[in-house]
């Protein structure tokens, strides 16, 4: 596990594929359900009060509901997840039926598991401020701490091509996206809050901000 500021956490993952993130004794996001032995294995020895999810999208829900039964904590995600989450609603949402996202959610997708904190705008998770950032998936969030103005932001943008693998700060993938036009709102969303660090969840940590808004920009 690496830390990345005060209280925040990377975990050991892939080229930063699929990041997973912990803020004092909260795991942001869960990875796949082939990520269960590698997560709980890194956090056997660390607190863990609770799991919570940047969106409900199969490769950052997928051992939320091993996590938290195996440490017995409750899970989080936005309002607009919730169904998503608790399987009454489709994980991935935008374009169900295209070959690669039912091959994702077929691989990739952790089984449904009861929300036992429902967030909205404005609520704190160990001491970061939740955001609601809709477009990508509907109950998207950005965790913000306003201290230091780390920024979580699951997939409002990622950090690297995931076609090329070629590091660069960029929207994600239209087939992956919901709404592509509320997404680009959030990312300008994202750069009003003017972070000092990004953490996406894909790709490197953020520090050079200025690329973050040359692209908030071409998009407004």
């Amino acid at each position: 596990m690496k830390q990345l500021a005060p209280d925040v956490w990377q975990l050991r993952g892939f080229r930063n594929a699929i990041n997973v993130y912990m803020i004092e004794d909260v795991l942001i996001d869960a990875a796949t359900k082939l990520a269960g032995r590698r997560v709980l294995g890194e956090i056997e020895s660390r607190p863990l009060s609770m799991v919570a999810l940047t969106h409900c999208h199969p490769d950052h829900q997928g051992v939320a509901k091993k996590v938290c039964e195996a440490r017995g904590v409750p899970l989080a995600c936005h309002a607009d997840d919730v169904d998503a989450m608790e399987g009454r609603a489709p994980v991935q949402p935008a374009n169900p039926d295209h070959p690669l996202n039912r091959l994702i959610s077929a691989a990739w997708a952790g089984p449904p598991h009861e929300v036992g904190r429902v967030l909205q705008e404005g609520d704190e998770v160990a001491g970061f401020r939740v955001v609601h950032a809709p477009g990508h998936a509907p109950g998207e969030v950005i965790y913000f701490r306003d201290s230091d103005r780390v920024a979580i932001c699951g997939d409002v943008v990622n950090n690297v091509d995931l076609a090329t693998g070629r590091v660069r700060v960029g929207e994600p993938p239209d087939l992956f996206t919901l709404d592509v036009a509320e997404n680009r709102r959030s990312i300008r969303k994202l750069a009003e809050l003017e972070p000092t660090l990004v953490l996406a969840g894909h790709g490197p940590p953020l520090r050079d901000v200025a690329e973050l808004e040359r692209l908030a920009e071409s998009l407004a």
